[in-house]
């Protein structure tokens, strides 16, 4: 079938178009049923979906349902539903505007305030980057015997199949993404059942408890669960790399657009809510329920799931969704360092370039940890990283709100008042929990 017909699209203010490679390069049917439709736009909200699965999701999802059991399921749903808002806010400004959040900043904002965004935007990367090379390390460690310092080295080795994919087009990405998620679905789908979990205290961990509030641990951990959860570099990515679809510039199609790649990235959270899940769910049955209530090192976890459980295969299944999990977030942070650095300061690195230098700067401090203090250290590294991560997230989501409701730009595409009203007051709560977190961080116990 022909690509549709297209509405030339108006010049870009400046610089290339967000993600030139892949930019455009998937069509979209103009004829066919519903589900046609959606599958040529599924594909950028599982490219999203990893960065809420990644080794801090693990530290923390561990560490509360070691804790507290199933208590806190309810903080997993309620933050996914406000990354599910975010994103969905991320879609439509990306589809109307046809710029990523970091272009639109570079054009709105002032230098002495852009600038700075780009930098918050490269620590938070860089600092995303560290917990994947961790996670990665560990799971290498655990599955092969691999030494953790060796397992760091080896990491950066993951440029090249960056490169080679990215060669192939953004469709052969979105496939290896998604084949690494039906794979880590069905790890966890063997732990679960290993496990054998108490479903109606399931159920009822899904309903939020006073204990939440009153208890300050279990409130730290929750504040960790929001923190892990809502990535601040995928709200960057989303908006450029849904724009790879080539759906009718005209309103109408734009309007399809939004409606199509929104439902994308609503399941594909779903699905990585579903799995955020698995691993708190799993650390209830398993080590709260025998009395193991202070397992958060993903180490420690892999090696009592075996005598736990009496199966070697659920400690293995274990290890091999931490891999993948590892490498999934490998691919979209790369993706989105690059968008950061093209639309903040109009400038291009190769991509393997690009990839190897943050590697690198996250490599550094991993070497340095892991030779100095083992396992322990890269474990409070992988802690660190999500404090690093809390910092920077409102300077991402602050100015997604005010693209979000900029009837400038957005013309009729500007967020509907439910959605800004309920977008503010997930910018609120996050900013809130994360310099609550911070404060506790710095003057805590």
């Amino acid at each position: 079938m022909n690509p549709p017909s297209e509405v030339a699209a108006p010049p870009a203010p400046a610089g290339l178009p967000s993600l030139p490679e892949v930019h455009r390069s998937v069509a979209v049917p103009n004829a066919g049923g519903f589900l046609r439709k959606l599958f040529a736009f599924m594909g950028p909200g599982y490219l999203v979906a990893v960065g809420y699965m990644d080794p801090g999701n693990w530290a923390t999802s561990l560490a509360g349902g070691s804790a507290f059991g199933y208590a806190l399921l309810a903080v997993a749903l309620t933050s996914s539903l406000m990354a599910i808002l975010l994103q969905a806010l991320c879609v439509r400004i990306g589809v109307s505007t046809g710029r990523d959040l970091a272009q639109l900043c570079r054009e709105r904002f002032p230098k002495v305030v852009a600038y700075p965004l780009w930098l918050f935007a490269e620590i938070a990367i860089c600092a995303t980057d560290l917990a994947e090379l961790i996670g990665t390390a560990i799971a290498l460690e655990l599955l092969f015997g691999i030494p953790l310092l060796y397992g760091v080295f080896l990491t950066a080795f993951d440029a090249f199949l960056i490169l080679w994919l990215q060669n192939k087009g953004v469709r052969w990405l979105e496939a290896l993404i998604f084949g690494f998620i039906v794979l880590i679905v069905g790890c966890f789908g063997i732990q679960i059942v290993l496990s054998d979990p108490d479903w109606a205290a399931v159920l009822n961990g899904y309903i939020p408890a006073q204990s939440i509030v009153t208890n300050q641990t279990q409130l730290y951990i929750a504040m960790g669960i929001l923190g892990a959860t809502v990535m601040p570099h995928n709200l960057y990515l989303h908006t450029a790399v849904v724009q790879s679809r080539s759906w009718n510039l005209d309103e109408a199609g734009k309007k399809e657009a939004i409606k199509f790649a929104t439902i994308d990235s609503s399941l594909a959270l779903t699905l990585a809510l579903l799995i955020n899940s698995a691993i708190l769910i799993t650390a209830a049955a398993t080590f709260h329920a025998s009395g193991n209530t202070e397992v958060a090192e993903i180490g420690e976890a892999y090696q009592l799931l075996t005598p736990l459980l009496g199966a070697g295969i659920a400690a293995t299944a274990f290890g091999v969704a931490l891999l993948l999990c590892g490498l999934n977030a490998t691919v979209t942070a790369t993706l989105a360092g690059q968008v950061v650095m093209e639309g903040f300061l109009r400038f291009r690195l190769p991509p393997v370039l690009r990839r190897l230098v943050t590697r690198l700067i996250a490599i550094i401090p991993a070497v340095i940890v892991t030779w100095m203090y083992g396992a322990s250290g890269t474990a409070q590294l992988l802690i660190l990283s999500q404090v690093i991560l809390s910092i920077q997230l409102p300077f991402a989501v602050i100015p997604l709100m005010l693209f979000a409701q900029d009837r400038k730009r957005m013309g009729v595409f500007t967020a509907p008042a439910w959605q800004l009203a309920l977008g503010w007051a997930t910018a609120a709560v996050i900013v809130g929990l994360n310099m609550k977190l911070l404060f506790d961080a710095a003057f805590g116990d």
